[in-house]
């Protein structure tokens, strides 16, 4: 069986379990809970020696990093997560690193809670999250064609990083009323079942 060691509300988690789904492979999901400090537990730091999610098991393989387990899946199941051309694939991976890479680590529950605490309460952690996820939505916003999707006309590895993103954006109130590029995109996946069954309020938490 294909194992998932994830958290629910893991936007890293959430990309490899749309394309699980996307997929169409049985999988089981083994919470690890970063509430709790179950990351830097040894058996899980056995798995992942950065003590983070998600890792997947699968094919004999233990595998770390989100954006490298997609792109092994989209290449071991034929997802054609990345366009033809090498133009479009480079622009896909931009949007994808846009959020996977400089949202991401800076609005990690890690970071943001070191923030907090260093600043003695100064800096909230809704704050510090609006602080960042905003601005970095609304350049990608610039970036978009104004489609369903992020590039062309199909699923691609950024809408898998995107609609995660939106999810952690909703969580602390940041306004996407000025991203109408955003919010055309989420309406196309808010209904699309492999979205909908990777999302976190149906994963067991």
């Amino acid at each position: 069986m294909i194992q998932l060691f994830d958290y629910w509300r893991s936007t890293a988690s959430y990309r490899v379990r749309i394309a699980l789904e996307l997929a169409g492979l049985e999988w089981r999901s083994v919470p690890v809970n970063l509430i709790d400090g179950a990351q830097r537990a040894p058996e899980h730091l056995e798995r992942n020696p950065q003590g983070l999610v998600p890792v997947l098991e699968i094919d004999g393989l233990r595998l770390t990093q989100s954006l490298a387990i997609v792109e092994y899946l989209n290449e071991t199941r034929a997802l054609r997560l990345l366009p033809a051309d090498p133009a479009g694939r480079a622009r896909v991976r931009a949007i994808a690193q846009a959020i996977a890479v400089d949202i991401h680590p800076v609005c990690n529950l890690r970071v943001a809670r070191h923030a907090v605490t260093e600043s003695g309460g100064v800096i909230t952690m809704e704050g510090w999250m609006r602080a960042f996820i905003g601005p970095a939505l609304e350049a990608v916003e610039t970036t978009l064609e104004g489609g369903d999707y992020c590039h062309g006309a199909s699923v691609s590895l950024a809408d898998l990083c995107l609609v995660p993103q939106l999810y952690n954006a909703d969580r602390w109130g940041v306004d996407l009323s000025a991203m109408p590029k955003i919010r055309r995109i989420a309406a196309t996946f808010a209904h699309n079942p492999a979205f909908v069954a990777a999302h976190p309020d149906r994963t067991l938490h």
